[in-house]
């Protein structure tokens, strides 16, 4: 099993959402904000090449929709999803399978593309993976998390018939070396990978952990449908990863890409910080 980071580019989201309860002059010393209040914040996405399947988990939020919406995002970066897959040898059409940890725009995204006035599938040989919770839950969303769920980032996976679901059990398998985590706070059934990798356990924490500025427990976006569950959920896992010596890899950090955390008298903090190619 190889891995690999793909990077697809930053965004910006506004900082006060992004930490929820936490004040400013708080949160402003780890992701310091710009003059509009936006934070800076990485689409990192990762990539598992596993004998004859070649894995991408999530996709990034891709270029098909108009200068109206990205405006509101200002995406910035030299690096997208197709020259991160070429810096390591790979085309999206050598991609096997598309795991989306959840259907929210700046992860699912980059997993439709825009041809002429047809919406396809970005990866034409590769099997999409959600769950059937989610996808229920993201089809018919509730007024607060609509605007995160655009139908053109969706529908045309289904229409594609390549859509297949994950079981919804903790601990499903997903391959002999990925099992699949669910978490509910950020969102419905929202899928964590857990990789056994070179003899270490590096598990995808998508939005329930999206840089290290958010280990304090009640730093919990204000984008999460249910937050006391994401504070329980957090806790729960970053104990975990303490007791197992697992290493997390960060979707929106914009500097680091894992850490490993330790036991302070404040609670569960950082480590250290590494890239992925230095396991």
């Amino acid at each position: 099993m190889n891995l690999y980071t793909i990077d697809t580019g930053f965004f910006k989201l506004d900082g006060g959402a992004m930490f929820g309860v936490v004040p400013k002059l708080i949160w402003n010393k780890t992701n310091p904000a710009d003059e509009n209040n936006l934070c800076t914040w990485a689409m990192r996405c990762l990539l598992i090449e596993d004998g004859k399947r070649l894995i991408l988990i999530d996709t990034g939020i891709g270029n098909k929709q108009d200068e109206k919406f990205f405006s509101h995002y200002y995406l910035h970066g030299d690096a997208s999803l197709d020259s991160s897959l070429a810096a390591h040898g790979f085309h999206r059409d050598d991609i096997t399978d598309v795991f989306l940890t959840h259907l929210h725009f700046d992860h699912v995204g980059g997993a439709v593309i825009r041809n002429g006035e047809k919406l396809e599938t970005a990866f034409k040989n590769a099997t999409y993976w959600s769950n059937e919770k989610h996808w229920d839950w993201a089809v018919n969303p509730n007024d607060r998390e609509k605007a995160s769920f655009l139908k053109e980032n969706i529908l045309p996976i289904q229409e594609s018939g390549q859509l297949k679901f994950v079981e919804v059990h903790d601990n499903v398998k997903f391959t002999e070396q990925i099992s699949v985590r669910f978490v509910h706070g950020h969102t419905e059934s929202m899928m964590l990978p857990l990789i056994d990798y070179k003899g270490k356990q590096i598990l995808y924490m998508a939005d329930l952990l999206p840089s290290v500025g958010h280990l304090p427990l009640p730093y919990v976006m204000a984008y999460d449908m249910f937050p006391l569950q994401t504070l329980t959920e957090k806790k729960v896992f970053l104990t975990e990863a303490l007791n197992k010596n697992y290493i997390l890899f960060l979707e929106h950090d914009p500097v680091n890409e894992c850490c490993t955390l330790q036991q302070t008298e404040r609670g569960i903090r950082l480590k250290e910080t590494f890239k992925l190619d230095e396991l």
